[in-house]
């Protein structure tokens, strides 16, 4: 998670128009394609993105893929992405998980919750056990069956990489158990799942997990778009920001490595009835 909107509801929105009427690819594992055979629809190889954090909006002449929160509406006759924080509480939900699973909190020795450094109303799931890791899977459930029931296409889980802000006390392994058993529950409810940043996984990231496709944000500011494309082929989003980009958005689309759906959006994620928003496309 590079970024994210100031507001509570943040959510990412990706829209395709074409797409595979299939499930996982025949690059998936095994045993991902043999448990999910027929049961939902992969991101299209092929589109125009729009990324809509910081609320939903009518998308702009064109767009093929939406993705916003669970807690907002897919985007009508586009494919639709589910927004899920799956390494993270929200902002303003920490008491729903203190009430219901405080277990898969994270806390360091003294009992003190561990929260991330960049986002300190955020805290950090616990996943260094399988009975946590379990606690964190039914409580996320809910949220992955609303993005089901409200006719999402995909989803994908924020903050894959929080064990890198933990201090040493989460995993690798941990958190790729956990992303597994968050891709199984996706795959159950008919949705594509996607892996969130994190290139420092290479293969091994969707071996383990069976994710369908990657949203990646300044994969081309970070010159980390290879690792994503040599493992999902065309089954990239990319977010830059306009605040960071630091070269002209000309020479980005000119660009033989970057994906094929790059967009750029300003930093905050804000409407188009705002000033500060930026849209553009390749």
């Amino acid at each position: 998670m590079r970024t994210r909107s100031v507001l509570l509801t943040t959510a990412i929105a990706l829209v395709v128009v074409l797409g595979s009427a299939g499930c996982a690819d025949a690059a998936a594992p095994a045993a991902t394609r043999a448990a999910s055979t027929e049961t939902y629809r992969n991101l299209p190889t092929a589109g125009r993105p729009d990324y809509q954090l910081g609320g939903g909006y009518t998308p702009a002449s064109g767009v093929t893929i939406v993705e916003r929160d669970s807690t907002d509406r897919p985007a009508a006759g586009t494919y639709s992405v589910c927004y899920v924080n799956g390494f993270q509480t929200q902002p303003g939900a920490l008491a729903g998980w203190e009430r219901r699973a405080p277990s898969a909190l994270l806390r360091d020795g003294s009992g003190k919750l561990v929260a991330d450094p960049g986002w300190p109303d955020e805290v950090l799931l616990d996943t260094r056990t399988a009975a946590k890791r379990a606690a964190i899977t039914k409580e996320l459930t809910t949220s992955v069956a609303r993005c089901a029931d409200r006719g999402f296409d995909a989803v994908e889980f924020d903050n894959l990489d929080s064990w890198t802000r933990s201090g040493g006390r989460l995993t690798r392994s941990g958190n790729l158990a956990l992303a597994a058993s968050l891709v199984r529950i996706g795959h159950e409810r008919g949705l594509a799942v996607g892996q969130k940043n994190t290139p420092q996984l290479g293969k091994a990231g969707r071996q383990s997990t069976g994710f369908d496709f990657v949203v990646a944000e300044e994969c081309v500011q970070y010159d980390e778009c290879a690792a994503y494309t040599a493992v999902y082929g065309e089954r990239v989003v990319d977010i830059e920001y306009s605040d960071t980009l630091g070269r002209s958005w000309a020479s980005v689309c000119g660009l033989r490595d970057r994906p094929a759906m790059t967009i750029l959006r300003d930093r905050d994620l804000v409407t188009p009835d705002d000033d500060a928003y930026v849209f553009e496309h390749c």
